[in-house]
């Protein structure tokens, strides 16, 4: 402990967002910068609790209090040092995870949490400032070559950590620049792409090779097929995603004007990037309703705002959350709760418990859509009576979660086998087939899988998690044995923090 009166004598304290009007005209992230004596004021917080909750909150273990501790004594050289031993990307994280480990921090049961993320932010920052983050070299060569198909988070932990290990690496990305959806996906204003670039240098340093423009396994000028795969390389990690798009096949469908988020979201990065100079789906001007209510809908909304529509309305299925803990989430465990992003501060109306029915065009273009109240009754949503509604627009973004991986060309090539979700099962769930030894194999021999192309749709601090696992258990079929870290075990899923 910093302090050991800490906890009674601070209230919690975060850096405060930059004004609505101001942040709306750019795409720069949206927090003020913070200032290093309020954070240690706020790091002196984190009392001797004894069994430090925060662990067990946290997919990758953090050592939560040991970097506190060292942020309140000023040590911050020593504190990344800390914060890097259970996390190769805390500049991601620290901006874009949900804290769940801020749910389970035991001063949360009575009082406000700890501010974790905003620490393990500034130490990150801090330490890349300062010039202490360089690029770990690897002490042998195993020979051993590992290729990674994807570049989000899960794929880049497993890269660095397989690197490390003396493996030769190398991460192939079918579209034009390496990130996956933090670099195609997340919008600017949450995490501005420079911070991708700084690792993936660090990352190239160390000897992982990066190939872009490359679609593993289809059929296409530019691909690599799968038997060249399979020759070059000893061992395969799928890392792809889970990209599939939940649909709404509701009556009027086909009409222009409706798209899935993740074909809106990565124009604005194009434009950010200087690709192009007006983005393909475009907000500006338009009435927009955005179906789904979690941080791809947010997304959406900070997106359509900054691009200027006339209205953004979002929609969600179920009820307005309460205020405060639902007592379904008891402490530890990730709270159900109301809660408001950067991007709901800025504008539009968010609309709860209500089901769109039909979407409504004229000569092929959407006009508008035909909507209806629900109320839970036995479990399922049943239709309010009288409350039949139509609602203009002229863009329909989808943002209701993501069904799966891809399976056409690498994964049904590979033939791998699939779970009753959709994803692609691994370990004991793999069936017959599974090739054995890990929890983190696929039923194809040499092929392993992490992130959310085996767990669903999840949180990207269970992606790295899940990425570093799956780098100690290739590391080990490769080897004979592991010394890499390996946070979690697939038997995890239901014990650790919710995938939401």
């Amino acid at each position: 402990m910093g302090d050991i009166r800490g906890f009674m004598k601070y209230e919690r304290s975060v850096p405060a967002r930059r004004p609505v009007p101001l942040r709306l005209m750019d795409w720069r992230e949206v927090y003020e910068p913070s200032d290093p004596d309020e954070l240690k004021t706020q790091a002196s917080r984190c009392m001797d609790c004894g069994v430090p909750f925060c662990h067990d909150g946290c997919p990758l273990g953090n050592l939560i209090p040991e970097w506190n501790e060292l942020v309140t004594k000023g040590d911050w050289r020593a504190a990344s040092e800390r914060l890097h031993a259970t996390n190769n990307f805390p500049d991601f994280t620290g901006r874009l995870c949900p804290a769940p480990c801020e749910s389970a921090c035991v001063l949360g049961i009575n009082r406000d949490p700890v501010t974790i993320k905003q620490v393990e932010h500034d130490i990150v920052d801090t330490a890349f400032d300062e010039g202490w983050i360089k690029p770990m070299l690897p002490a042998k060569s195993t020979g051993k070559r590992v290729a990674v198909v994807g570049s989000g988070p899960s794929g880049l932990a497993a890269a660095q950590q397989l690197t490390r290990a003396g493996h030769d690496v190398t991460v192939f990305e079918r579209a034009d620049r390496i990130g996956g959806l933090l670099r195609y996906g997340i919008p600017e204003f949450k995490m501005e792409k420079h911070h991708i670039d700084r690792r993936l240098a660090q990352m190239a340093a160390e000897g992982t090779r990066f190939e872009t423009n490359v679609n593993v396994g289809v059929d296409e000028d530019g691909a690599l097929p799968l038997e060249q795969l399979k020759e070059r390389f000893d061992a395969v990690v799928l890392a792809v995603g889970s990209t599939t798009g939940r649909d709404l096949p509701a009556p009027g469908r086909e009409l222009d004007g409706i798209h899935q988020a993740m074909e809106y979201l990565p124009h604005s990065n194009r434009v950010q990037e200087g690709d192009v100079a007006v983005p393909a789906i475009d907000a500006k001007g338009k009435s927009v309703v955005i179906i789904g209510g979690g941080d791809t809908g947010a997304d959406c909304l900070g997106t359509a705002l900054r691009q200027g529509a006339a209205s953004v309305h979002q929609f969600e299925i179920m009820p307005r959350p309460p205020e405060t803990r639902a007592d379904s989430t008891p402490w530890p465990t990730y709270p159900l709760m109301y809660r408001v992003s950067s991007a709901h501060e800025e504008g539009g109306e968010r609309v709860f418990s209500v089901n769109t029915e039909e979407f409504v065009g004229e000569d092929g273009r959407l006009t508008g859509l035909r909507y209806h109240e629900v109320e839970s009754v036995d479990g399922k949503f049943q239709q309010v009576e009288g409350t039949n509604a139509v609602l203009d627009c002229e863009l329909v973004l989808l943002a209701m979660g993501f069904t799966g991986p891809e399976r056409e060309g690498l994964l049904d090539g590979l033939g791998v086998q699939y779970t009753a979700r959709g994803n692609v099962a691994r370990g004991a769930e793999a069936g017959e087939d599974w090739s054995g030894g890990s929890d983190w194999a696929t039923s194809a021999d040499g092929v392993f899988v992490a992130g959310d192309a085996g767990r669903g749709q999840s949180l990207i601090v269970w992606a790295i998690a899940e990425g570093r696992s799956c780098a100690a258990a290739v590391d080990a079929y490769l080897t004979g044995a592991s010394d890499l870290p390996a946070p979690v075990r697939t038997t995890d899923v239901a014990m650790r923090a919710p995938a939401v």
